[in-house]
């Protein structure tokens, strides 16, 4: 089982057809990790959702699509607090630019739910839920505990630089993590803005392995194997939304396929795993791109160029 931590948010977006911001807004769900857990249900890995959601109608209708996704919903928190807004602007080339609206929402205020339930294997955590407080210091408590336990820890910053205050601050936070997070996903932007000029100083600050996301260019990953990169899969971009977390959920789908949810198997994987793990993650980000908003693509529609397997 995959325990995803963080945020549920509600995208809005503009209307297909146009990227005009004073046009119609729909609401579309996201937040990087619901994102995440729902392409995972999608791709049939059992996933469980960790976090506090409003009991608005945003976040009911939220809550319900995970059930219908399949995700395990145990451990989320509900509260009458509203559900956090995102205002989304797309750019000519269809890459999204946000604004947040946080103060006093549900998601801040999630409580520490104590050591994970036994059937956990992996912990995926990132975007806002380890910026805005309260509930920062709860997720990181999650992060340390679980990785002290054994569990391997997935981490993707996805920064908002518009929501850290005090960027120095933030950055030494995050090297804080390094020697508990087993996999770190960061894309090359998020990788210049945290000063990652030379990835394999962090495999040495205590990461497993680092997957770097290049938008179109693809993926690379630096590992305990050596380096490895692959193009991204060719597809017509209609959005950028939710691409990054459905390549991280396709990175966690592709690992638990090779039995490597667990640091010494990630950092046993050789090169020609990492070429089938990024190029699965290539292919699903490309599909997520090719339609309006978060939409993950399902196991079947990737089937047939990288199905997934059930480990040993």
């Amino acid at each position: 089982m995959i325990v995803v931590g963080g945020e549920a948010l509600v995208d809005l977006v503009p209307s297909p057809g146009t990227r005009d911001p004073s046009g119609p807004l729909l609401p579309r769900w996201g937040g990087g990790p619901y994102n995440v857990a729902v392409a995972l249900g999608r791709l049939g890995v059992p996933a469980r959702f960790l976090s506090r959601m409003s009991t608005d109608p945003f976040g009911n209708a939220m809550l319900d699509r995970l059930r219908r996704t399949g995700v395990d919903i145990s451990l989320v928190q509900r509260g009458p607090e509203p559900s956090t807004l995102a205002v989304v602007g797309l750019e000519p080339s269809g890459s999204a630019r946000y604004g947040f609206y946080t103060d006093g929402t549900a998601d801040r205020l999630i409580t520490d739910p104590g050591p994970l339930p036994a059937d956990t294997a992996a912990v995926a955590l990132g975007t806002l839920s380890l910026v805005l407080e309260p509930g920062a210091s709860v997720y990181e408590t999650v992060l340390r505990r679980e990785a002290e336990a054994g569990r391997l820890i997935s981490l993707d910053p996805n920064i908002r630089p518009d929501l850290i205050h005090d960027p120095d601050a933030y950055r030494q936070r995050f090297r804080g993590w390094l020697s508990s997070v087993g996999l770190l996903k960061v894309s090359d932007e998020d990788a210049s803005w945290l000063g990652l000029h030379h990835p394999d100083e962090w495999l040495k600050a205590g990461v497993t392995a680092v997957v770097i996301t290049r938008g179109g260019d693809g993926l690379t990953a630096v590992t305990p194997a050596g380096t490895i990169d692959v193009p991204g899969a060719p597809t017509v971009v209609v959005d950028t939304i939710g691409a990054g977390d459905t390549a991280h959920a396709a990175l966690l789908a592709r690992l638990y396929a090779h039995g490597a949810l667990d640091r010494n198997r990630l950092a046993d994987l050789d090169l020609q795993a990492w070429h089938d793990v990024l190029s699965f993650a290539a292919l699903a980000a490309a599909r997520t791109c090719a339609r309006p908003g978060a939409e993950p693509p399902t196991a079947a529609e990737l089937s047939a160029s990288a199905p997934l397997k059930t480990p040993n």
